[in-house]
C-alpha cells in the first residue's frame, strides 16, 4: 500500500511543481473536474512514478528512465564550472608538504580532474537510480521515492563520527554507497513504524547494543533517513576473510511460497549485502514472485553450516534468475566459485547453468590473476588481454553494473602504457597516439578521434581506443543481403529468430520511410561511444551526427537495424547500441533510432 501521507508530511510534497503536473495529467486522463486534496496529489505522482518504472515496453520504459535520468544529473550533478577553487588548491598543498614544491595545474589535468569528480557522482547516483527503478528492488513507490530523495541530500560518510555528512551544494563527493542489505532494512522498518508495528528487524540483532536500537528508533520518529543508514551500514558489517576462506558447507532449499522468516533468520548473524536481509524484501521474492531460494552456507568457527556465502534465485519457471555472493557488488568472493559452478552443473540446472558459464570461468579467472600478482609474478599477454577485457568484458554474478571491485584495483597497480605493446604485440612505436604518428606499420591507435582519421588508420592497425581500456572502438564487418524487402518481413523474420521486439520498433519497421536497397552490399559499422566522440557530458543527435561525420563516418541505411540483430547474436550482456540513421516517427509520433 502507498503511504502518501508520510511524503505530504516529511517534504510537503504536495506542493512541488511535478505533483501539480502529474495531478493535472490524472485528472485530464479520468475527466475528473473537482480538485484533489493534498495527499491525493501525491497519491497520484507516486502512480505516475509507478506507470514508468513498472512499463511493460522495454523501449518506451527506457525512453522514460533516460529522459527521467537527464534532469536528475542536471539538477544535482556537479557541473564543470561549479568544482571549488579550494578543491585544487588542496592539491596543490598536497604537492607541497609532499616536498615537490609549489606547482600550478594545467588547464588540461583540471579538466580531466573535473571529469573525475563529474564521473564518479553520476555513476554513484546511477546505482541508487537504476536499483530503485529496477523491477528487483520490490519496495513500495513511497519507500523509494523518500530513500532517493534523501541521499540527495547525503555527502560523505564519516567513519569517527559514523554518520553521513549533510551534502552541500558545490560537494565534489560521490552519493553515499548503495548497500542493498541496509537499504532494505531501513525502508522494511519504516514501513513497519508508519504502520504502527513494534517489531523491527533492526532490533532482531542480539549483537547490536541497546544503546544503537534507541538511537534507530528515534530516528524512525524523525523519519531521518541518513541516520537510519549510517547505522544499518556500521552495524551490519561484512563477513571477516579468516570465515570466507573456509568453503566447506551445504545447500539450503527455501522453497517458493515458503515462510520467510527461517530465511531471514538464517542469514541475520551476517553482513551479506542481500537485499534478502529485510523480511519484507525475502516474503517478495518467495510468496509474492513465487521464487525458490538456494543459499549456500560455510562452516563457522565451530565447525557448524552457518554463513552464507552465495544465494541462487530459481523462478517459477524453473529458471534461475540470479546468483549472487557476498563480496562488493553482491559479486562473488574470490573462494567460493567452485562451490557455485558445481551447483550450476547439477542435472537440475545443467541446461539453465550454461548462461552462468563464462561468469564462473571469468571469475576463476580473475582470482587466478590476483593470485598471481599476490605472489608478484609475471602477467602474460592472455592475463592481460583479459584483465584489459579486450576481447570481451568481464563478467561477475553482481547486481546490474556493480563490477567485481578487483578489476580495477588490479588494474590500478599496472602501468597501462608498459602494458599496451605486450597487449597489442608490437613494438611501442607501433601504438600511434595522435594522426600525426601515423604510419603504414600501426598497430594500435590509443588517442583522441581527429578529422578524416578511419581514412588515414591503414588495415594493419586492429584497435582503437579513444582511452585504453575504456574507451575502445570496434567495427564490425556485415553484409547487407537484403533479402527480406519489407519491414514486415523482417518483423516476422525477427519473431523466428526469437528476439523481443517493441511496438515502437514494429511501428518504425512499417513506416514508408523504412526503405530497403537494391543491392546487397558488404558493410564496416562503427561501435563508438559518445564520449568517444570527444562528448564527455552527452550531446544532442544533431552534434553527434555533424561530429562523426567529421571523423569521415556515414550514417546507416535504415535496414542496418534489423539486418545488424539477425546477424549480431553473440552480443555482450549489458551492451545497448543505437543505430545512427535518418530518423524515423515512432507510434508515438517521436522520431526515433532502431536500437539492440
Amino acid at each position: 500500500m502507498e503511504n502518501p501521507k508520510f511524503l505530504k508530511d516529511k517534504y510537503q510534497l504536495d506542493k512541488e511543481p511535478e505533483v501539480q503536473a502529474a495531478s493535472k495529467r490524472a485528472g485530464i486522463r479520468s475527466g475528473e473536474a473537482r480538485r484533489p486534496d493534498a495527499e491525493e496529489r501525491v497519491g497520484q505522482y507516486l502512480d505516475r512514478l509507478k506507470e514508468i518504472f513498472e512499463e511493460k515496453d522495454v523501449i518506451r520504459r527506457s525512453r522514460l528512465l533516460e529522459k527521467f535520468r537527464s534532469i536528475v544529473h542536471e539538477k544535482f550533478v556537479i557541473r564543470e564550472g561549479e568544482i571549488p577553487e579550494s578543491y585544487f588548491d588542496s592539491i596543490k598543498r598536497k604537492h607541497r608538504e609532499e616536498g615537490h614544491g609549489d606547482i600550478e595545474i594545467p588547464e588540461e589535468y583540471r579538466h580531466d580532474l573535473t571529469q573525475s569528480i563529474i564521473g564518479d557522482q553520476r555513476k554513484s547516483l546511477d546505482r541508487w537510480f537504476n536499483y530503485l527503478s529496477s523491477p528487483d528492488d520490490k519496495h513500495d513507490m513511497w519507500l523509494k521515492y523518500y530513500a532517493f530523495r534523501s541521499i540527495l541530500k547525503m555527502g560523505r560518510y564519516d567513519k569517527e563520527k559514523k554518520a553521513f555528512m549533510k551534502r552541500e551544494k558545490n560537494s565534489i563527493a560521490p552519493f553515499p554507497e548503495l548497500n542493498r542489505e541496509a537499504i532494505a532494512i531501513v525502508l522494511g522498518d519504516t514501513k513497519r513504524y508508519e504502520s504502527g508495528e513494534e517489531k523491527l528487524e533492526f532490533a532482531k540483532r542480539y549483537d547490536i547494543e541497546n544503546s544503537a536500537k534507541e538511537k534507530y528508533r528515534d530516528a524512525l520518529a524523525g523519519k531521518n533517513f541518513p541516520k537510519l543508514y549510517a547505522l544499518a551500514v556500521e552495524e551490519f558489517n561484512p563477513i571477516p576473510e579468516e570465515l570466507l576462506r573456509i568453503t566447506e558447507g551445504e545447500w539450503r532449499e527455501f522453497p517458493a511460497g515458503s515462510d520467510p522468516l527461517p530465511l531471514v533468520g538464517s542469514i541475520s548473524e551476517y553482513g551479506t549485502g542481500w537485499c534478502l536481509r529485510g523480511e519484507e524484501m525475502a516474503r517478495r521474492y518467495l510468496v509474492r514472485d513465487e521464487n525458490a531460494l538456494h543459499v549456500y552456507y560455510s562452516l563457522d568457527k565451530k565447525g557448524r553450516p552457518k554463513v552464507p556465502r552465495a544465494v541462487m534465485v530459481v523462478d517459477a519457471h524453473g529458471r534461475i534468475a540470479e546468483v549472487r555472493g557476498v563480496a562488493a557488488g553482491e559479486n562473488l568472493d574470490p573462494y567460493i566459485g567452485d562451490v557455485v559452478e558445481d551447483k550450476l552443473g547439477e542435472p537440475e540446472f545443467e541446461r539453465e547453468g550454461k548462461k552462468f558459464q563464462k561468469k564462473s570461468a571469468d571469475m576463476k579467472y580473475l582470482t587466478e590473476i590476483e593470485k598471481k600478482v599476490k605472489r608478484k609474478e609475471a602477467l602474460f599477454q592472455d592475463d592481460l588481454i583479459f584483465l584489459y577485457e579486450i576481447d570481451a568484458p568481464i563478467e561477475g554474478f553482481g547486481y546490474g553494473d556493480e563490477r567485481d571491485p578487483r578489476i580495477m584495483e588490479l588494474r590500478g597497480i599496472r602501468n597501462a602504457e608498459e602494458d599496451m605493446p605486450i597487449i597489442f604485440d608490437c613494438d611501442p612505436d607501433l601504438i600511434a597516439h595522435s594522426v600525426n604518428e601515423i604510419t603504414a606499420e600501426t598497430r594500435a591507435y590509443v588517442g583522441p578521434l581527429e578529422s578524416g582519421i578511419f581514412q588515414q588508420l591503414p588495415e594493419s592497425c586492429e584497435y582503437i581506443y579513444t582511452s585504453f581500456p575504456e574507451g575502445k572502438v570496434t567495427w564490425k564487418e556485415i553484409e547487407l543481403k537484403r533479402a527480406i524487402r519489407s519491414g514486415e518481413g523482417w518483423i516476422a523474420e525477427l519473431k523466428r529468430l526469437g528476439d523481443q521486439m517493441s511496438e515502437y520498433g514494429k511501428s518504425m519497421l512499417r513506416k514508408p520511410e523504412f526503405v530497403v536497397g537494391e543491392h546487397s552490399e558488404m558493410m564496416r559499422l562503427i561501435h563508438v561511444t559518445v564520449a568517444g566522440l570527444g562528448f564527455h557530458e552527452g550531446a544532442t543527435y544533431a552534434q553527434i551526427v555533424e561530429r562523426a561525420r567529421e571523423f569521415g563516418l556515414e550514417l546507416c541505411p535504415p535496414d542496418v537495424g534489423p539486418e545488424y540483430r539477425a546477424q549480431y547474436r553473440n552480443q555482450p550482456m549489458g551492451e545497448w547500441l543505437r543505430i545512427a540513421m535518418e530518423p524515423i516517427a515512432d507510434s508515438d509520433g517521436v522520431p526515433s533510432l532502431f536500437s539492440l
